[in-house]
């Protein structure tokens, strides 16, 4: 069986800890591999291996440094069909959407290629007589990623590719549950010329998540995942007075108006509602049709294409999507499924039963559909994380704006509409920090910035976009005055730029 360890000064390691954990193959059910749980002490190996490192990579100019993320993305191309089906057999995600993940992250890592630009500072000349005034972005040293299963490359490279373009040292500690693809994009990384120690990979539990936390040579933290998780490392990175920025959970909403084009509509909200088995942050889990007729409208078209839905394998070309990730994620979607029901919710469109013929032990679920949800009810309230989307029925567009709004999560919402004042209104106005025009998924590009509101995200700054290179370095600004431009005497009181 295969062993899985860690990235440390440059090449795997075997773990030392004598902890391990299971990597399950979620079409078959079986376990493919197991991997090593760092211990404290492997975490600080690690560090170490970082801190010794950085400083000579942040000293190598920006251009050389984008040189090795320009030969990285060639490399990823080089092995994406090889590294796609890594990742769709560990995660259970299909092959086509595997390609996806892999390729969201490799525009961030394109977007860091920019550095030497990304990076320049300000200068002003005769800011005062003889004095010119500059500022200039530095790394922060060693910094560290906590990143989730269900975007093993994605969100790795939104992480580690901006901070170490930066002249950062970059420890990452990925998701247990599939951890292959960071491994091997450590090694590409190693291929394309990054010194050894500059990325390393822990792999582990939540022993490793609080070395990292505690650990005072780490200067900053990025985490993906639950928001109780990111509240936590928030919470406690701050204590121990780390930069860090933290993205949990969603609720995202689709507005569905009564000028919409509904065929559009229904094709969005079933692939961004149900693709990746629904395991997306930025997933579509409630849909708000505007007015009865608009609701009777869209249930008769959503009913029969949920019923339709074709989950096979991971590696099925055909299929709509694969397993969940473990059989614990099965039985959570399942019994939030039970709750809904109790709650009074219409269960229009049942998913628990069904079996994938040949593969009765993978983590298979078909897809589900509520009507006559309502906003008290906790199949509302809570992240389901699966192949379940909800609809709530608002009366008019002002109870359609105020659900996302008012939610406790603000990741993405969209709207569907004919009307661009209705769109307009709707952007300025809803309270969630991405919002999509007849987009389902509203995921901005590289070179913007990615990030939910309220309890979707902590922190001051966003990932990739600007806000990575600011997250990423410190800015220092100097004054200077050279001896031709300073007047005798001394000056008792604040220096003015006259």
């Amino acid at each position: 069986m295969r062993a899985i360890g860690h990235f440390i000064g440059g090449k795997e390691v075997k773990g030392s800890s004598g902890r391990t954990a299971d990597v399950f193959e979620p079409m078959t059910g079986e376990v493919q591999a197991k991997v090593a749980l760092a211990s404290k002490a492997e975490v600080r190996a690690a560090v170490e291996n970082a801190r010794a490192a950085q400083p000579e990579w942040a000293a190598t100019n920006p251009q050389r440094r984008a040189r090795v993320m320009m030969k990285f993305v060639e490399l990823v191309q080089r092995d994406y069909d090889k590294l796609a089906e890594l990742l769709a057999r560990e995660h259970g995600k299909t092959v086509p959407d595997a390609k996806g993940d892999i390729q969201r992250g490799l525009e961030v890592a394109e977007f860091a290629c920019g550095i030497p630009h990304l990076m320049k500072g300000e200068y002003t000349e005769g800011a005062g007589p003889g004095i010119d005034i500059y500022s200039m972005r530095q790394a922060l040293g060693v910094v560290a990623g906590i990143t989730p299963f269900n975007f093993p490359a994605m969100i790795p490279m939104w992480k580690f590719a901006p901070a170490i373009a930066c002249g950062n040292a970059f420890i990452l500690k990925p998701s247990e549950r599939d951890p292959g693809v960071p491994m091997k994009l450590a090694e590409l990384m190693m291929e394309a010329g990054l010194p050894a120690g500059i990325l390393n990979v822990v792999n582990g539990d939540k022993e490793a998540v609080d070395a990292i936390l505690d650990d005072p040579d780490i200067k900053a933290v990025g985490f993906v995942g639950s928001t109780p998780i990111a509240q936590y490392i928030y919470e406690r990175a701050a204590q121990t007075g780390k930069r860090c920025q933290c993205f949990g959970g969603a609720k995202n909403h689709a507005i569905i108006m009564p000028d919409a084009d509904m065929d559009q509509t229904v094709d969005a909200l079933i692939g961004a509602g149900y693709g990746s088995a629904g395991e997306r942050c930025m997933a579509v889990s409630v849909a708000v049709p505007v007015g009865k007729t608009t609701a009777d409208r869209l249930m008769e078209k959503l009913i029969p294409r949920v019923e339709s839905l074709k989950i096979g394998t991971s590696v099925d070309p055909s299929a709509d999507y694969g397993p969940l990730v473990t059989r614990e994620a099965v039985e959570k979607v399942k019994n939030y499924i039970d709750i809904g029901i109790k709650e009074g919710a219409t269960l229009a469109v049942d998913g628990r039963g069904f079996k994938m013929q040949g593969y009765e032990k993978g983590f298979y679920l078909g897809g589900s559909l509520f009507d006559n949800v309502t906003k008290d009810m906790r199949i509302y309230k809570e992240e389901i994380f699966g192949p379940v989307l909800s609809v709530v029925r608002a009366h008019d567009y002002s109870e359609a704006l105020a659900l996302p709004s008012e939610h406790d999560y603000g990741n993405g919402v969209a709207i569907f509409t004919r009307d661009g004042d209705a769109a307009r209104d709707f952007a300025a106005k809803v309270n969630v920090g991405m919002v999509g025009i007849n987009v389902p998924i509203p995921v901005p590009i590289a070179y913007y910035t990615f990030g939910g509101w309220k309890k979707s995200g902590f922190g001051d700054l966003n990932q990739h976009g600007p806000d990575s290179i600011r997250f990423y370095t410190k800015t220092k600004t100097v004054t200077s005055r050279w001896p031709s431009g300073v007047k005798e005497g001394a000056e008792f009181s604040i220096p003015l730029m006259k």
